[in-house]
């Protein structure tokens, strides 16, 4: 891994800086009540966004900030909301980051996101499973009557949203910061760094369908 200087080490802080605002701000105005308790809101993007430039380590730590500043400012479920937060976004965007480190291209994006979407639906899964009885004050019985019937739905639609945002937004977000040059220019190979078409349209299909799967299950459509 090639050592940063000075210079770069401050674009990357003012950076994640930013994105930390960004995500934070979707958290505060993008909340949209899904099924039960459960909210969807876009900010896991953001902080994916973030995890794709810097890596899964900047994914986690930008994951923590806004958690943290959530539980202190807007969020009413204290330390549990910020738990499920952290391990929920990093469950996402730290698996997806991982591969995309590793096959850095569209595919490698792509596989990476699916598998983060996948990992975090299952982890979430599992951790509702613990906390939620706490959370919802029930029995355990019956928070896992709600495991398929709400819990499945809801995170795999959250995922897929967030994977498709992730796709659209990438080299567009990529490419305004390298215009305000807090990323390098890249000189990129014949037919690499453009926008697949293709690509593109099947994300806005999934996310389309993501958002006629949360119209449907609140009742709307």
């Amino acid at each position: 891994m090639n050592k940063m200087s000075r210079k770069d080490k401050i674009k990357m802080v003012v950076t994640m800086g930013m994105l930390c605002a960004l995500a934070y701000i979707v958290m505060s105005v993008g909340k949209i009540p899904v099924v039960l308790f459960l909210k969807y809101e876009p900010k896991d993007v953001i902080i994916a966004l973030g995890a794709f430039i810097y890596g899964p380590v900047a994914g986690a730590i930008i994951s923590v900030i806004v958690s943290a500043i959530e539980m202190i400012s807007v969020s009413d479920t204290g330390i549990i909301g910020f738990l499920m937060n952290v391990i929920s976004t990093c469950a996402f965007v730290c698996p997806a980051a991982i591969i995309y480190k590793k096959m850095h291209n569209m595919r490698g994006a792509i596989v990476g996101l699916i598998v983060g979407v996948v990992f975090m639906t299952g982890l979430m899964i599992l951790w509702n499973y613990i906390i939620t009885p706490f959370y919802m004050h029930l029995p355990r019985e019956e928070v896992a009557k709600l495991l398929v019937p709400a819990f499945l739905p809801f995170n795999l639609i959250k995922g897929c949203i967030n994977a498709a945002l992730t796709i659209l937004l990438y080299k567009p977000v990529v490419k305004g910061l390298r215009k305000a040059r807090l990323l390098p220019e890249v000189k990129a190979a014949t037919g690499k760094g453009k926008i697949n078409p293709g690509m593109m349209l099947a994300a806005a299909i999934v996310l389309i369908t993501g958002i006629l799967l949360i119209l449907v299950l609140r009742g709307i459509i």
